[in-house]
């Protein structure tokens, strides 16, 4: 067996992890091919009992079994067909202002983040509801396409959201508070992605131009009023049911995910959406992204164990806690590695790598947990859309009609203003931390 210091080894498995992701082999597989070879060169056999101890705990963690329940609610809402009920209902209020397409886009899609959270489901609904829309209105390609993926990418934050759901395990923190927690700081991008939308267009209408009156029926205020409040109501339900469970203390998230797969289920029957095609394709889709993301937390927490086990946690944590600045010089190191990393792996392997490295050390200095878990989540927001990985843009550009001529420059170009925003939400958390620690604070035990 090789005998590497801990420094080595922290060099090794990283860089073992940067050529797994430049060559483009599928990120699960190694991830875990890494950890086997480092292992068994250094550990021998011991190394095997590591990884199974390590995957086997994984699978018995009874929070993560809320994912394919709350997979399966998104998966099931988005085949309802609610989604393009409120954008016509939103349409009928905000079409005449400019801007207003890409701004019904942004609220469309936060009203969505509480019902599916999962942003191949969200930004794969907007883009094919809203971005034909906003095209045909002579919008911009790039704001058109960038409010389709920003707007979509809220689904992973605002609850009930899958990340949340990985990441307490992982860091050992309540999945109900980070729920909570989420919510302010998702409104809050949501806000500030709208007033950029009308200040912007305001300053060059040609981006966003209003739709004209001819194109607008005359529909009274209340016929308005009645159909927009029609199309809120199956999203609250969905919401009150599982979130609700949750801030009141009647149910834990992943009873409350079941609930949350049992109304979306119901809703689609009420909309007639719902047959035997519908909840095969649901299932199957659950099933599909349950494996990918149960392949990558068990090969990111076999790595995990490994990388600890050989001592590259200490080298990690002394090298952190002596970073310039003391525990807020430790703080910003740590967001910007995870800005980094965003524009170069999927969110699941950087919060299964990286969560339970750094959890006790930011524990040990004392930021809260909740606080912390949060911000993390946000800074995560700029990695569906930071080139080169940038999943939602691929996800919007594999989803736009052909006949709209939508080029992968285009989106690169509308995503870029809102990720600044995003940096200017995440500021705002870190300078007022009420807007995560408030809510938790009040849940019922």
């Amino acid at each position: 067996m090789l005998e590497l210091s801990p420094q080595i080894i922290l060099v090794v498995m990283f860089a073992g992890l940067v050529v797994v992701v430049m060559t483009g082999f599928p990120l699960g597989l190694g991830i875990a091919g890494v950890a086997l070879v480092v292992g068994y060169l250094t550990l021998g056999d011991s190394a095997l009992q590591i990884l199974y101890q390590r995957v086997y705990a994984l699978a018995q963690n009874y929070s993560l079994a809320a994912m394919p329940l709350f997979l399966f609610m998104g998966a099931m809402f988005e085949y309802s067909g609610i989604a393009s009920q409120l954008y016509d209902a939103m349409y009928q209020w905000l079409s005449g202002l400019k801007g207003g397409l890409a701004v019904i886009t942004i609220l469309v899609g936060t009203i969505l983040a509480a019902c599916v959270g999962v942003i191949s489901a969200s930004v794969s609904m907007l883009t094919l509801v809203a971005l034909p829309s906003m095209i045909k209105r002579g919008y911009d390609k790039g704001l058109a396409t960038g409010v389709c993926a920003l707007g979509g990418t809220l689904g992973i934050l605002i609850p009930p959201s899958v990340m949340l759901v990985v990441y307490g395990p992982m860091a050992q923190v309540s999945v109900g508070k980070l729920f909570m927690g989420a919510f302010f700081p998702g409104f809050l991008l949501s806000f500030l992605y709208c007033v950029y939308i009308l200040i912007r267009c305001s300053l060059e209408p040609q981006l966003g131009p209003a739709v004209p009156p001819e194109e607008r029926a005359d529909i009274p205020f209340l016929k308005k009023t009645t159909n927009l409040l029609w199309a809120l109501i199956p999203p609250g339900l969905l919401f009150a049911a599982v979130l609700g469970t949750i801030f009141l203390g009647i149910a834990a998230p992943t009873e409350a995910a079941a609930i949350g797969a049992t109304a979306a289920t119901i809703l689609a029957i009420m909309y007639r959406k719902f047959n035997y095609k519908v909840l095969s394709d649901v299932c199957l889709l659950t099933l599909k992204v349950t494996s990918f993301a149960f392949l990558i937390g068990a090969a990111s927490f076999a790595f995990v164990g490994i990388f600890l086990r050989l001592g590259g946690g200490d080298v990690l944590g002394s090298f952190l806690l002596s970073t310039p600045g003391g525990k807020w010089g430790m703080f910003i190191m740590i967001q910007l590695v995870v800005f980094i990393l965003g524009m170069f792996l999927d969110w699941l392997g950087i919060l299964f790598i990286l969560i339970p490295i750094v959890s006790p050390i930011v524990l040990k200095v004392g930021f809260d947990p909740v606080w912390f878990a949060i911000i993390i989540c946000v800074n995560l927001q700029t990695a569906f859309n930071s080139p080169p990985f940038a999943g939602a843009v691929f996800v919007v550009k594999g989803t736009a009609d052909p006949e709209l001529n939508i080029a992968m420059s285009d989106i690169y170009r509308g995503v870029i203003p809102f990720i600044f925003l995003i940096l200017v939400g995440l500021a705002l958390c870190i300078a007022f931390p009420e807007i995560i620690t408030w809510l938790p604070s009040k849940m019922i035990k």
